[in-house]
């Protein structure tokens, strides 16, 4: 069996990542990030990325950290409003922003890895996400053509996987991350638990090792809370 299992993310992303290039990464707010990976992306000091991911992290955690240190060029997202630094560079110019429905962003990433090129979709038509794109009727209906989206590699996060990298995910941190792992031509997987292969049962698995190259097991993630709200005495 190949050995996926590498012993840092530094490591993982060694030889894989380069200036320029385009990735797809996992979560939904700061839920189900992969933040051992994108820290020690930040700290290989790439430059010039297109970053797709749902979200643009906050400020100093998540991708926040580089647009911190401008390592991103260009964000494909559904929600940004979440960071001061976004905000700012968004508004004056120094970053690229593709706008994108959320749900339209998910099949646009599924459809990637399943290796359809694009699809119509109703949402978004008559309104700016439609400008410049073909719209077509079907049955009496307006649709809106999206190209589908792939990434040259994948960042993703999942709960446990065994050594021949099969994923399985916990609760709402499954978010994006499938269709990010299927997206990607290289999907580097963090994770918290690593179990021998044949141990997980494959009725739940929810990415085949198939899809995984490389694992780093992060044991202690940080998981901050976005939005933490507490009610008064």
């Amino acid at each position: 069996m190949i050995n996926k299992l590498y012993p840092s993310a530094a490591a993982a992303l060694e030889g894989v990542v380069s200036d320029g290039m385009t990735l797809a990464v996992g979560g939904f707010g700061l839920c189900g990030i992969p933040e051992a990976l994108i820290t020690a992306l930040r700290d290989s000091g790439v430059k010039n990325l297109t970053a797709i991911s749902n979200n643009a992290g906050v400020d100093q955690f998540g991708l926040g950290l580089l647009l911190q240190t401008r390592q991103i060029r260009k964000m494909v997202s559904s929600y940004v409003g979440e960071n001061k630094e976004f905000e700012r560079q968004y508004l004056s110019g120094e970053l690229e922003l593709e706008f994108t429905p959320q749900g339209t962003l998910a099949e646009k990433l599924r459809a990637g890895g399943a290796g359809i090129p694009a699809f119509f979709t109703r949402t978004g038509y008559g309104t700016l996400v439609a400008e410049g794109k073909e719209t077509r009727q079907f049955d009496g209906e307006w649709y809106v053509m999206e190209r589908s989206l792939r990434a040259d590699v994948a960042l993703v996060k999942a709960w446990k996987a065994d050594t021949a990298g099969n994923l399985v995910y916990r609760k709402t941190a499954r978010n994006f991350n499938p269709m990010m792992a299927t997206a990607g031509k290289v999907c580097i997987a963090e994770v918290e638990h690593l179990v021998p292969a044949g141990e997980l049962d494959p009725d739940h698995i929810h990415t085949p090792g198939i899809y995984v190259k490389r694992i780093v097991v992060n044991a202690t993630p940080e998981k901050r809370i976005e939005q933490r709200t507490v009610r008064s005495a």
